[in-house]
């Protein structure tokens, strides 16, 4: 049995990895969710079998939340919660793109304690632990330095910059740059390869948890779109949007977002 959290997240999403790989770029059944909820692959499924069975035979006592598991309220009984990503980004995997990762997070209390995000493709394995610290491949993560939003390098999509979103319709003047996966998304962020991130639609908590603690752990600030401190392993695991980033950047997008 693994000694910690961490090595045994280390170890199921390197297990991941070598299912996703074997999956990509080869042909594979993919079909679409229900209510336009997105794409989903025989390698999703393969890997969310394989996660549960293997995280669940070690930690038996915690609970599970994944995107490719029907979701039952076991977990909001648990002191310890798994929230696992088999395979986000899956319509990048599905394009044969590089940049899917396996997100996965446990939570203690609705704190995320430990925290993986791999992006096998890429060979990158960030880490997180609250007694540890924040890594990437060994290497100590740091948000950026950026002082301000302006000219800041903002991961987001581009309706997120519409007028409406913003107070007095104006958006700051950030350059935006995109990734499909929200995990890898967040990870750059703790990187301090971009200086934030924000996504206005409610968010999953499988999306988010795991790249909430890299960038909290590597000095930054996490929220929904409203400021507001996320909870993880919530009866409904949604949030309203996420917004992170190296301190200041946060402050400003949060200070000049308008949520509707």
């Amino acid at each position: 049995m693994p000694e910690t959290d961490l090595s045994l997240l280390i170890q199921a999403a390197r297990a991941a990895g070598d299912i996703a790989t074997g999956f990509w770029g080869q042909s594979y059944e993919v079909w679409d969710k229900d209510d336009n909820a997105g794409p989903v692959t025989q390698a999703d499924l393969q890997i969310d079998k394989m996660l549960k069975s293997t995280l669940m035979a070690q930690r038996p006592d915690y609970g599970w939340l994944s995107e490719e598991t029907p979701d039952t309220s076991d977990r909001l009984t648990c002191d310890y919660c798994f929230i696992i990503d088999p395979l986000d980004g899956t319509r990048s995997f599905v394009a044969g793109e590089r940049t899917w990762a396996h997100s996965l997070a446990i939570a203690k209390h609705g704190r995320i304690q430990t925290a993986v995000v791999y992006v096998p493709l890429l060979d990158l394995m960030y880490t997180a632990d609250r007694d540890v610290g924040a890594f990437v491949n060994n290497d100590a993560l740091r948000v950026s330095a950026a002082e301000t939003i302006t000219g800041a390098r903002v991961i987001t999509t581009r309706p997120a910059m519409s007028a409406e979103h913003w107070k007095n319709q104006k958006c700051p003047e950030f350059s935006r740059h995109f990734r499909p996966s929200l995990a890898y998304r967040m990870a750059l962020v703790a990187q301090g390869r971009y200086d934030a991130m924000l996504t206005l639609r409610d968010s999953w908590e499988w999306d988010i948890a795991a790249g909430a603690l890299l960038i909290e752990m590597a000095g930054g600030a996490v929220s929904d779109k409203y400021g507001t401190a996320i909870q993880f392993n919530a009866k409904w695991p949604k949030t309203r949007g996420i917004v992170a980033g190296a301190p200041a950047p946060h402050r400003d997008l949060i200070a000049a977002l308008d949520p509707q």
